[in-house]
């Protein structure tokens, strides 16, 4: 298969984000080969997974990630806000995520920083990664341009990605002379001429957060090799897999139900 499906902070759409239960999910989903998680850093310096810079919306705790230990972030109930179900789900460490999709998957790391809040992340993601020989299973990607920098300078070989919010007409100049060799954008960003102009740059687009059929096909027809990334790996596999499935589902609600 051509095309590439990356879960969205694992398999978000239905199990809590960024946990483990999230995470196990989406490698039992035979078409996901990407995933994409969110990394910061605990009080006392540890990379941790988890996507809001409080952890007030996906834990039962209040407070900024980076005023708690790790011992603090990990007595968290980071699943029942999702469902009872997974009650007792954990955040993540880096080091724990990497041991169990090394192998596996393909990881798309957001670095979830702004204006150096976390001094040091850039390094101890790097050395995570090539400590393991990752290093061709995994691009950093982030908002901030200084921590794409920060990679760059720990180690150029290293893949990276920058997250635009708009298009620019200097967009993909400023990617490559960053040395990225991704782009990550909101999916209906993306047209035909970006997709032209970063084919002719050598940079790979990964289109978030793509969770309905039509708009995975209409990037599919832009290039079927944009990354799609999706909270619903189900739904990628039944338009691009198994499309006689979404056929069926879609007589079926014409049909009102019956």
């Amino acid at each position: 298969m051509n095309r590439f499906c990356a879960a969205h902070r694992g398999y978000s759409g239905i199990a809590p984000e960024n946990t483990m239960a999230a995470v196990r999910m989406a490698m039992e989903e035979p078409c996901v080969t990407w995933m994409e998680v969110d990394v910061q850093m605990s009080k006392d310096g540890v990379p941790v997974i988890i996507h809001d810079f409080s952890v007030n919306r996906t834990t039962n705790g209040r407070g900024l990630v980076r005023e708690k230990t790790l011992d603090q972030l990990k007595k968290l109930d980071a699943g029942s806000w999702k469902s009872p179900f997974y009650a007792g789900e954990r955040i993540l460490t880096l080091d724990e995520l990497l041991d169990t999709v090394k192998g596996r998957l393909k990881l798309d790391l957001e670095i979830k920083t702004q204006g150096g809040m976390y001094p040091g992340l850039e390094r101890k993601i790097v050395q995570a990664v090539r400590g393991r020989r990752m290093e061709q299973d995994v691009v950093l990607t982030s908002f901030d341009t200084a921590s794409i920098g920060k990679v760059r300078e720990e180690d150029a070989g290293i893949q990276t990605g920058l997250i635009a919010g708009r298009k620019t007409p200097e967009l993909l100049k400023k990617l490559k002379d960053m040395g990225c060799n991704f782009l990550s954008m909101a999916h209906r960003k993306i047209d035909a001429r970006l997709v032209d102009e970063a084919e002719k740059k050598g940079v790979k687009i990964i289109a978030w957060t793509v969770d309905r059929p039509q708009s995975m096909l209409r990037l599919a027809a832009l290039d079927r090799k944009i990354i799609i990334c999706t909270n619903k790996p189900a739904v990628f596999r039944e338009t691009f897999i198994e499309p006689q499935a979404i056929k069926t589902k879609v007589k079926w609600w014409r049909l009102g139900g019956r």
